[in-house]
């Protein structure tokens, strides 16, 4: 996987992200804090002094004399103006008579900030008629203040009524705090909000209209009932494997918090995208704006889509802004990348906050060195921050030390917390240890919980008490998740029973997850529905191979005896002597006694008896008949008559009856022979 060509350039334009993203919040809190505050600074302008070009150069302290100057000769806006000021500024006792005297005048800007004062006094239920006042007035920071405070006492109606007024005349707080409350009820009505906050620059809002229409498409798209990223990351096979830790590890970095794997195609247009990709613009805007939960989204958007390097950038700006889980994915991305150390690092500022993702992928990464301490003090670490994965690591970790009494510990506690794969690996150890009635629960536990190992397993252990259709009921199961030897199960109960078509659907399955024995069924199936090949004819092209021929090679290059033994066959019947020696040999040399009967059968046709008979003898000693029978003969033909009568009565012993008959037949000649 290639992340980037330089990973200096990732930490340089990072900083340039963040930059950006400092600034961005500067220009916000500079601007807008008197807004988060509700503090109302929109009082008549016209008739202010000094207003003209040079009054934007002026000094904060230029601003207040000239405002102080025009308040203390009456006038209404220069109050309201400096009662702002110095509420921001945090001095409520100067702020507050300026405030009284503005909105004794009417002024409403003046009647919403004397609310914001008496509320940070602690006078909320007076701050509330104040900014009842400046509401009707039809001031919108009031009309929000009044909402929140409506809804803080639990008067819903009241806060809804407020915080619609604050919104439809365009208040962006206002907005969101509406969007707020509607999904806090459910009501489709808060995505128009949120996204009139959005639009408006609210980061916050964007983010969350970004999650809802996320929501909405992956559901549109995936179906209700459709498992998250996270339900990939399981593993086909044994779930107990030690191997697993760094996939233990892996599925938090997917969890609730990040976007499921179904992507828009990259488009600048957002709506041709769907609503998916007008998610990803959003969460681009509320990252742009320094929204770090947003930048991971974006980064994990990126990641899945194969945009590397950029979701580098986005993991790195939400990182640096404290962002645990980005700097977790981002030590996942460079550990893919090839770069164990910076992985590491960001691990590790990720673990400290409290990260058990990342505190699981430091245990995985020692293990692997052997430091096995080190890994311990990180599961644990992980089992600490409320990481499951940690306790079922732990188990792992002592399973692969023979420290089954503490394995079973950590596998108990995490299969309590609903740790699928730690139920399924419990059960394998009350099973090893004989308690297969404690097992079983377990198993069932998991199966349920959707472990396809578990499935297997429960299929095994019904097969083992001659329960077959409950274990072909498990095997079913698990095979339809995918389970490669389950899917061979099936497959050779299908054939069992007669039913090659679904026989030959499962032994596919089974053989293209890389089952050797699936391949050499698939391929014995389909060679039994093959014609017979009609005479060789001298000078005629040599067909190519055949789909089943294909299947058997499958299944003698990962090792499958008797597929080798039938590639060698295949060879040796197209006149292709070298190729068959080198399966039989092949064969022979892992045990195949039949491999070593037909290596000697060509080894002896190209007239090297001597090495023909040591790979008969080998398949003799191994239990083949018909190996016997020819060293009796080999022997008998070089006069060794009682060698001949011992390899006769093997021969007899071993079979089958043809073989036996006639080894009975030299054997009694040779007795002749010798006592004649």
């Amino acid at each position: 996987m290639v992340f980037m060509g330089d990973r200096a350039t990732l930490l340089e334009t990072g900083r340039f992200v963040q930059r950006h993203a400092r600034n961005a919040a500067d220009e916000i809190i500079e601007a807008v804090p008197a807004v988060d505050a509700t503090v109302d600074t929109a009082a008549r302008t016209g008739s202010l002094p000094d207003s003209g070009p040079d009054a934007e150069t002026e000094s904060d302290a230029e601003t207040e004399g000239r405002h102080r100057r025009a308040a203390e000769r009456g006038d209404t806006d220069a109050m309201s103006a400096l009662g702002a000021l110095l509420l921001r500024r945090g001095d409520l006792d100067a702020a507050e008579p300026f405030l009284r005297g503005a909105t004794a005048e009417g002024d409403r800007a003046a009647a919403n900030n004397l609310g914001v004062l008496l509320h940070q006094r602690g006078y909320p239920d007076e701050a509330a008629g104040w900014w009842r006042v400046a509401a009707v007035a039809g001031s919108a920071p009031a009309a929000h203040a009044l909402g929140r405070h409506h809804r803080e006492r639990g008067d819903e109606p009241a806060a809804e009524y407020w915080l619609r007024q604050a919104a439809e005349q365009g208040h962006a707080l206002g907005a969101y705090a509406l969007a707020d409350l509607l999904e806090h009820r459910s009501d489709v009505g808060a995505e128009r909000w949120l996204r009139a906050a959005a639009e408006q620059g609210h980061r916050e809002a964007a983010y969350r209209l970004a999650l809802a229409l996320e929501r909405r498409a992956t559901e549109t798209l995936r179906g209700p009932h459709a498992y998250g990223p996270a339900a990939a990351a399981g593993r086909v096979g044994h779930a107990y494997d030690t191997a697993g830790r760094l996939r233990a590890a892996d599925p938090a970095r997917t969890g609730e918090d990040l976007p499921p794997a179904v992507l828009p195609p990259r488009t600048g247009d957002a709506a041709a995208a769907g609503p998916l990709g007008e998610a990803e613009q959003w969460f681009r805007q509320a990252a742009a704006r320094g929204h770090r939960r947003a930048a991971l989204h974006l980064g994990a958007l990126l990641e899945q889509r194969g945009e590397l390097k950029e979701a580098g950038r986005w993991y790195l700006s939400s990182a640096k802004e404290g962002e645990a889980k980005a700097a977790c994915a981002l030590g996942f991305l460079l550990r893919d990348a090839g770069d164990e150390e910076s992985a590491a690092v960001w691990w590790l500022r990720a673990a400290q906050d409290g990260d058990g993702n990342a505190a699981n992928a430091l245990g995985a990464l020692h293990a692997a060195r052997g430091e096995q301490q080190t890994a311990e003090r990180w599961y644990r670490a992980a089992m600490d921050a409320g990481d499951v994965n940690g306790a079922y690591n732990l188990g792992l970790l002592c399973a692969a030390q023979d420290r089954l009494p503490q394995a079973e510990q950590w596998y108990r506690r995490a299969a309590y917390a609903g740790h699928r794969e730690a139920a399924n690996a419990l059960a394998v150890l009350l099973l090893q240890a004989g308690d297969a009635g404690g097992a079983e629960p377990w198993f069932s536990k998991a199966a349920e919980a959707g472990s396809v190992d578990a499935a297997f397993n429960l299929g095994i252990l019904h097969a083992g008490r001659d329960d077959d259709r409950s274990a072909l009921a498990w095997y079913e199961r698990a095979a339809a998740a995918g389970h490669t030897e389950a899917a061979l199960q099936v497959g050779i109960a299908a054939l069992r029973d007669g039913d090659e078509r679904t026989a030959e659907r499962h032994l596919r399955c089974a053989a293209g997850g890389g089952s050797p024995e699936a391949a050499f069924r698939l391929a014995t199936l389909l060679d039994a529905r093959r014609p017979e090949p009609g005479p060789v004819v001298l000078g005629a092209s040599v067909d190519q191979k055949t789909e089943c021929e294909e299947w058997y090679e499958r299944a003698a290059q990962q090792g499958h005896r008797r597929a080798q033994v039938r590639v060698g066959m295949l060879a040796a019947g197209r006149g292709d002597l070298a190729e068959a020696d080198r399966w039989y040999r092949e064969a022979a040399e892992a045990g195949s006694r039949n491999g070593a009967f037909n290596l000697g059968l060509l080894l002896a046709r190209e007239g090297s008896e001597r090495e023909a008979a040591l790979w008969w003898t080998r398949a003799a000693r191994a239990g083949h008949g018909r190996a016997a029978l020819r060293l009796a003969l080999l022997a008998a033909r070089r006069g060794e008559l009682s060698e001949g009568r011992k390899w006769c009565a093997r021969a007899v012993e071993l079979g089958p009856a043809e073989v036996a008959e006639r080894a009975a037949r030299l054997s009694e000649a040779l007795h002749q022979e010798l006592t004649a």
